[in-house]
């Protein structure tokens, strides 16, 4: 009976200590993803367009993602010579992925973008593929 009352004991304080361990890592998690989200984008020009691609960002693109609330972090172009052709990757941070999809809703509706875009594209489509990923900074992350 004692063995029976001790092990019921046993399994109840477990199950309490891990509740109680998950309750402690659970906010720790949660407040990473309200915390500023960055975007990695890796864009794939049509043959011949990279330059009309750089264009379009350094003259437009840049500063539509900054009206709509982007932060624009870096460009970057790769060193792989078949890449170097037609790739451009880029960093991006939001204040939230909810604030990401605003700006983007923002940015995709916005007038001027659409005669930016309507003007690039104007001798057939510069952007043949597009990438994202969503990612949060580790805690020890030089960027956060």
């Amino acid at each position: 009976m004692k063995t029976t009352m001790y092990k019921r004991m046993i399994n109840t304080l477990a199950s309490a200590s891990f509740v109680a361990l998950a309750a402690l890592l659970l906010p720790v998690h949660a407040q990473a993803q309200e915390g500023p989200v960055f975007e990695l984008r890796t864009y794939t020009a049509t043959p011949g367009n990279l330059d009309k691609l750089l264009t379009r960002f350094r003259d437009h693109t840049m500063a539509l993602f900054e009206k709509h609330g982007m932060t624009n972090i870096g460009y970057w172009v790769p060193t792989d010579p078949e890449a170097a052709e037609n790739t451009l990757i880029y960093l991006l941070k939001h204040d939230s992925r909810d604030a990401a999809n605003a700006s983007w809703r923002a940015f995709g509706s916005d007038p001027a973008w659409a005669v930016v875009n309507d003007e690039s594209n104007r001798d057939g489509a510069i952007l043949q593929g597009v990438e994202r990923k969503y990612m949060t900074a580790t805690d020890f992350s030089q960027m956060k």
